[in-house]
């Protein structure tokens, strides 16, 4: 495949020459199954190549430019290059401002990806506002039960829990209102993706293979959304509980286990109604629960909890990492 791809800018660049629109976009196309292969130096020298052209031919601001300029950022991330990346994407977000304002999806994409960025990076505070401004936007072009709202939600609350860490040591009140907020904007994506998840179902059921491509994409993106937003939440409870046992006072007794058992509980409902598949990212994510509820099992010297013992969850932690090797073996 990779040799196709490099006779085909070869011959493109010959006969169209190297500053022509199909050599740029045969550059991009080499540039991403580089990127696939594990390729990354080679994938941004010509994706670089590739965005050269379009600047030069005036095409910089196109939005042909801006999804291979996020490409570029997505390889230094994967490269570890994290402020290189955050260039990129600040550039990005800038054109994207200029051209079609916060009255736009693809504004709220962009600005988005520079704040999670920048959360990877340790700016914080400038990530914080940057998701706020998206939850926002999105509250105003999106129904108030959209699945994106609560990924947005999802996002600013792992930023807040991020706070909490910083600031648990010196300033209890404010870790404590950390923790409040980032379980009020968890709680509040745990009910949009049930909501979702539940619209999904109904769906199914009436239409089965005639439901639209974006529902099951809503669908899939809540499994994920929910697993992560409960598990987000039993870590929330195990540093709350921590705080209390530490001589703070809390509106509410912390419920250590009840996420992470909910976030067990919910992946086996969802895979016996088959609206799972077999997506290792959503496995991944049952796998990480299952390891939480049976590491506090262990620390309390508990066999059971609600009806699941502590070497069920273990079997099942053993099954899972088998499937998951299984798939990444048959994907190499």
């Amino acid at each position: 495949m990779t040799e196709l791809c490099y006779k085909m800018v070869q011959i493109k660049g010959r006969v169209l020459g190297r500053g022509s629109a199909d050599y740029a976009d045969t550059m991009y196309h080499l540039g991403t199954v580089l990127f696939l292969q594990g390729r990354l130096n080679d994938s941004e020298v010509v994706i670089q190549d590739s965005i050269r052209v379009l600047e030069e031919n005036g095409q910089g601001e196109s939005m042909a430019c801006i999804r291979r300029l996020r490409y570029l950022a997505q390889i230094y991330i994967k490269s570890n290059r994290i402020s290189e990346a955050e260039n990129i994407e600040r550039k990005v977000l800038h054109i994207m401002e200029l051209s079609k304002g916060w009255n736009s999806l693809d504004t709220v994409v962009a600005a988005e990806g520079l704040g999670l960025t920048l959360q990877s990076s340790g700016s914080l505070k400038e990530a914080q506002e940057l998701l706020e401004r998206c939850l926002d936007a999105r509250k105003t072009l999106l129904p108030e039960d959209h699945i994106q709202i609560g990924a947005n939600m999802l996002h600013i609350a792992r930023v807040v829990m991020l706070n909490y860490n910083q600031l648990r040591g010196m300033h209890v009140s404010d870790a404590i209102a950390e923790l409040d907020k980032a379980k009020g904007l968890l709680n509040n994506a745990i009910r949009i993706t049930r909501k979702v998840i539940s619209k999904s179902k109904t769906q199914n059921k009436k239409q089965g293979y005639g439901v639209s491509g974006e529902t099951r994409r809503d669908g899939y993106a809540a499994v994920i959304i929910l697993l992560q937003s409960l598990n987000e939440l039993g870590l929330l409870e195990i540093n709350r509980q921590e705080l209390q046992e530490s001589g703070a006072k809390l509106s509410s007794t912390p419920e250590v286990k009840n996420a992470h058992f909910e976030c067990i509980s919910s992946y086996k409902e969802l895979a016996t109604e088959r609206l799972i598949g077999d997506s290792t990212q959503v496995k991944a994510e049952y796998l990480s629960c299952l390891k939480h509820l049976s590491s506090l099992l262990d620390a309390k010297g508990t066999t059971e909890y609600r009806g699941t013992t502590l070497q069920e969850l273990k079997d099942g932690i053993k099954r899972v990492e088998d499937d998951i090797s299984q798939s990444w073996r048959h994907k190499s």
